[in-house]
């Protein structure tokens, strides 16, 4: 398995537009929260078939600039060694 991670800084007034799609959320600075998004894929090849040749490359989308993110460009990517789930 394979965990994928992203970040991104957006500004505080936008947090709240961000709870359904984000993992995880911290304080980055007083007029920032910084947003991490951590996917799930069973191997490269499906992390490939998401994001294009170059996996280490984030996929990000024309209407990201609407929300003001500054977003990081790279993502990186390990081996998933045991994971624990509760429903």
């Amino acid at each position: 398995m394979i965990a994928r991670e992203w970040k991104a800084r957006v500004p505080n007034r936008h947090k709240e537009g961000f709870k359904g799609a984000q993992i995880f959320c911290r304080r980055f600075d007083e007029q920032h929260v910084e947003i991490t998004l951590i996917t799930y894929w069973p191997d490269r090849e499906s992390v490939m078939a998401f994001a294009g040749q170059d996996i280490d490359v984030a996929k990000l989308y024309p209407e990201d600039d609407q929300y003001e993110l500054d977003p990081d460009t790279f993502v990186h990517h390990y081996d998933v060694l045991e994971h624990q789930f509760v429903s």
